[in-house]
């Protein structure tokens, strides 16, 4: 397979070509962990697991690097600085408004495991927010649905031990129309979505945090 230098929303360093002509192009399975601090809600703790064909050239660039030598906190820096340029591809709600986030995370780091590249950080909001009595829901996307970002499975969004009783997380899946299928299997790479149809938060998972 033949290297192609191509940008998926700025995510990635390296694509590789291959031969698939619809939407996505790449695949990232997430863990999220809601991070709460006496009794409110502070953040999110993310680890991007990416699919092996987009880890080839992260990996190829970090050789036989070993844990914690310096080419595995550039090779993080750069990633996370291009998801920083995507607003971390999260969008957290509480009441109808956007919550938001510090600038930068308070942690990040890159390894790998097998044959695939790992990100890991932290997101933090701005501000803790109340947790009794209230709900918000938060996914992870890419809005030109280049990029797959998923769970797994359910369990993959999880809650500390510090969580207050009776707080539980609910993930959905949505079930986009056929029109919309039939539309993102349409395009190839050279093709992009219109921007305001945000055709991957159409098939992004929402979690859902309530606490009584």
């Amino acid at each position: 397979m033949q290297a192609v230098k191509q940008c998926a929303s700025g995510l990635f360093l390296a694509l590789l070509s291959f031969s698939v002509v619809a939407h996505p192009h790449s695949f990232i399975r997430m863990k999220t962990q809601v991070l709460i601090e006496n009794g409110q809600f502070i953040g999110l703790k993310m680890r991007w697991t990416m699919d092996e064909i987009t880890s080839a050239d992260l990996l190829y660039d970090a050789g036989n690097a070993k844990p914690g030598d310096e080419i595995w906190k550039k090779l993080a820096a750069e990633v996370m600085a291009n998801v920083l340029g995507q607003h971390y591809f999260t969008e957290v709600w509480h009441h109808g408004q956007k919550v938001k986030f510090l600038n930068r995370p308070t942690e990040y780091g890159m390894e790998q495991v097998a044959h695939q590249a790992v990100l890991t950080f932290i997101l933090p909001l701005a501000e803790p927010q109340p947790l009794g009595g209230q709900q918000y829901t938060f996914s992870t996307f890419d809005p030109t649905y280049f990029v797959d970002m998923s769970y797994t499975k359910a369990s993959d969004a999880t809650l500390p031990s510090a969580a207050p009783q009776g707080c539980k997380l609910a993930v959905q899946t949505p079930k986009p129309g056929e029109e919309v299928l039939n539309y993102a299997q349409s395009l190839d790479k050279a093709d992009a979505p219109a921007e305001d149809m945000q055709l991957g938060k159409q098939f992004a998972q929402t979690v859902t945090l309530t606490c009584p």
